[in-house]
């Protein structure tokens, strides 16, 4: 049985969010204060730590327990030629990461990481949202509880990734309904060609035109232009949430999904980071309407979950000098001098 039986049901608990733990990420900042450097000289890197601690509620954070969660779903909407490659490519991509054989498997070992894939139900596409909602209500509810269901509470940090070919698409849509300017976030995607953009961008203007009277509000229109992948990361996410468990959010897919939370409410994204910049034209400008810095801009644009699987490393590297670097008492080093002006 799902675990929210109603769109009354979720938003319920999106509105019933814990807060983060400020005393421990005190804690964390006055360790900082206190390491061989002078302040502030690692950058975001000290923030990243006292973030980890905040939301995990702990002194020290740890990553003993990473979980990199990759949801897979097939969308209705590529009857219309918008993406590149066709849908059953979701299905082999999807056996590929069985096989070990994808960007994922090599960066999840190389993040000390564990990587789970679960597709949701690829034979099944959802419907074509220039004809209809792409998930009716129930579908809706079903995926964003698969997603929910799949946290483990252990973890110590969760990664969000995707796989679905035509969810570039769905992803703009969803960013339009829910910042306006219509099909200002389409891109490229696998690599369509400027007809195919064209043709992505007219879809896309056509959806959210049929659906004008659902997307004022987020889980409409997450339920209206999204797909499962993107509803199980939004239950995912919220799942996080409500263990105490940071996330990482991947590139513009994985944003989107998302972005529905902080729609329904402004802090409901404070325990996720964006893990990468995608080279997807619309992740900027959506990154920009939701206020967050991405860790990384390599100019991937794979999915997968790759970009915050990189970034991985660099909570790894932050946390590795918070636990690891000496005090200036222990390494018997001079503090800074502190001068009569500066007292």
């Amino acid at each position: 049985m799902p675990k929210f039986s109603s769109i009354d049901d979720l938003r319920a608990a999106v509105s019933d969010l814990p807060a983060a733990n400020h005393e421990v990420a005190d804690q964390v900042a006055g360790r900082e204060a206190q390491l061989t450097k002078p302040p502030g000289s690692l950058g975001r890197l000290e923030d990243l730590t006292a973030w980890l601690a905040a939301w995990q509620g702990q002194n020290p954070p740890r990553l003993e327990v990473v979980e990199i969660l990759v949801f897979a779903g097939n969308h209705g909407v590529t009857a219309q030629g918008v993406s590149a490659y066709p849908a059953e490519v979701t299905a082999q991509m999807v056996a590929n990461f069985a096989a070990e054989g994808a960007a994922i498997n090599q960066l999840t070992r190389e993040a000390k990481a564990n990587l789970r894939v679960m597709p949701l139900s690829l034979d099944t596409p959802t419907a074509d949202f220039t004809e209809g909602p792409a998930m009716a209500e129930a579908e809706f509810l079903e995926a964003v509880s698969a997603g929910y269901e799949a946290v483990p509470a252990a973890a110590d940090l969760l990664v969000l990734g995707e796989m679905g070919i035509g969810n570039t698409t769905a992803a703009a849509a969803l960013s339009g309904a829910l910042f306006g300017g219509g099909a200002r976030f389409a891109g490229t995607g696998t690599g369509v060609d400027d007809a195919g953009l064209k043709r992505k961008r007219d879809v896309i203007e056509r959806a959210l035109q049929r659906h004008s009277g659902a997307i004022a509000d987020p889980l409409h229109a997450a339920a209206a232009l999204g797909g499962r992948e993107l509803a199980a990361m939004f239950g995912a996410c919220l799942a996080a949430r409500h263990n105490a468990i940071p996330v990482l959010i991947d590139g513009f897919v994985s944003t989107a999904a998302v972005a529905p939370l902080k729609a329904l409410r402004a802090d409901a994204l404070d325990h996720a980071h964006v893990g990468h910049v995608s080279a997807e034209a619309g992740h900027c400008l959506l990154l920009r309407e939701l206020g967050m810095t991405p860790l990384l801009d390599l100019g991937m644009r794979l999915g997968e979950g790759s970009g915050a699987a990189v970034a991985v490393l660099v909570l790894r590297a932050a946390l590795a000098c918070h636990t690891g670097m000496a005090t200036f008492e222990e390494a018997q080093v001079s503090d800074k001098q502190v001068s009569d002006k500066d007292a």
